[in-house]
């Protein structure tokens, strides 16, 4: 078929701490605590719990709180760094025994039946998370820190020893400047908007609105400025980002085609101290499904993070468990549907698609067969991805979307329910959100 005619610090936790607030470690140091949104276990599958964050931003749960003390340390002077986390009793350390405890940590509810800490020591414990930072953005929005607040960013960095949101800009994929020409950008802004839903049966995953990111219009049917996903190209390119293509194995011999048409945004954050990790959740949708799997029309939604994640030659943190990045071929494209599916699985470009999530989730998309003449097409239901980070630092992270092959049959990606993780052991990985 034509593509043009037929148009997816762990310290050691068992000593005693001999000085300052109490005599223990803290739930951040030893197992994280969380308030909200799914912790990560060693090997990335993030648990189901569901709640708010601390100063607007979630914290993962998962794993056992801390039972004993960071360091073996002496009392000092209050201008002495003992932890060697930055700061001193002076300075507001409220315990410089435990390195996870500072004003630049961030405060971890307590399990229950374990001790409480004062992690972000600000004399309060367990204080409440703020409220959402994403009400009333407009569809069309053009300030690139809104797609922070968007997905849960909410606290922003007053300087390098204070954790939270530093900048944000669109981008293409690779991350370049957005095109010059009038035209060409006009087109490209239309690739990002904001959202309380995606069709009726896709709720957001936090606060009140998600971002969006398409390599057509980031828009619902019925949103102005709405262009078909089966057949808009905004008419530019731009190369790939540092590591792609990436070819999926399940796909021998196929080259994917030059991007067209990305659109992105680049946010730089400053991890909280007791961090390790993030997470953050997102659903994958593309025309492109069933009639260009295994093609060189092969879509990307790509999530870059810098610096790389230990033993990655590259950024990317989304991929499936087959080593596909999250394109029209990976493996976790669940919602789908064709004749005699269910109970049949579905056939697409010599791949099986069990479609076990049936095609509810394509309704009043665009993407389903209630708007693209009587077929159902394809996405990954939301997934969560988890990545480790080291506390304190600054991280660059990079949402992008792209045709591949020409600028038609469009991918859309939803993207919400950043967190902030406090699990020992967060290692990159993606895995599928239970329903």
């Amino acid at each position: 078929m034509s593509k043009r005619t037929g148009l997816s610090l762990v310290l050691a936790l068992s000593m005693g701490c001999g000085a300052g607030n109490g005599a223990g470690g803290n739930e951040s140091s030893t197992g994280g605590a969380s308030a909200g949104g799914g912790g990560a276990s060693a090997g990335g599958a993030p648990s189901t719990t569901q709640g708010g964050g601390g100063q607007g931003a979630g914290f993962a749960a998962g794993g056992n709180t801390g039972e004993g003390g960071g360091i073996i340390c002496a009392p000092g002077t209050p201008d002495d760094d003992i932890d060697g986390d930055g700061y001193t009793e002076a300075q507001g350390d409220c315990e410089d025994c435990d390195p996870n405890r500072n004003p630049n940590a961030l405060e971890v509810p307590t399990e229950d039946g374990k001790a409480p800490y004062d992690e972000d020591c600000d004399g309060d414990i367990d204080e409440p998370p703020d409220p959402p930072c994403d009400a009333g953005i407009d569809v069309d929005e053009m300030d690139p820190r809104k797609a922070a607040e968007a997905i849960e960013i909410c606290k922003v960095s007053t300087g390098p020893d204070d954790w939270g949101f530093v900048s944000a800009e669109w981008v293409m994929a690779d991350g370049s400047p957005p095109p010059v020409d009038p035209n060409m950008a006009q087109r490209f802004h239309l690739g990002h908007g904001f959202v309380d839903d995606f069709g009726p049966n896709v709720d957001l995953r936090a606060g009140e609105r998600m971002l969006v990111l398409s390599s057509g219009t980031a828009r619902r049917p019925n949103d102005p400025g709405y262009q078909s996903v089966g057949g808009f190209s905004k008419g530019y390119s731009r190369a790939f980002a540092q590591g792609f293509p990436k070819e999926s194995p399940a796909c021998p011999g196929v080259t994917t085609g030059a991007p067209n048409d990305p659109t992105g945004v680049e946010l730089v954050l400053r991890a909280p101290s007791n961090a390790t990790g993030f997470s953050f959740d997102f659903d994958f949708y593309t025309y492109e499904w069933p009639g260009f799997v295994c093609s060189t029309f092969n879509d990307f939604f790509l999530a870059i993070l810098e610096p790389f994640p230990p033993g990655q030659t590259d950024g990317n943190i989304s991929f499936d468990g087959d080593g596909n990045p999250i394109s029209v071929n990976n493996a976790l494209l669940e919602v789908c549907g064709c004749e005699g599916n269910p109970p049949n699985a579905c056939m697409a470009g010599g791949k099986i698609f069990t479609c076990s999530l049936g095609n509810i989730e394509l309704i009043g998309t665009g993407f389903g067969f209630d708007m693209s003449f009587g077929q159902d097409h394809g996405a990954t239901s939301w997934l969560r991805t988890t990545a480790p980070v080291e506390g304190g630092s600054e991280v660059h992270l990079r949402f992008a979307v792209h045709d591949s092959g020409d600028g038609v049959l469009d991918s859309t990606t939803l993207v919400d329910n950043f967190e902030w993780i406090a699990t020992p052991g967060t290692t990159v990985g993606t895995e599928p959100i239970p329903q």
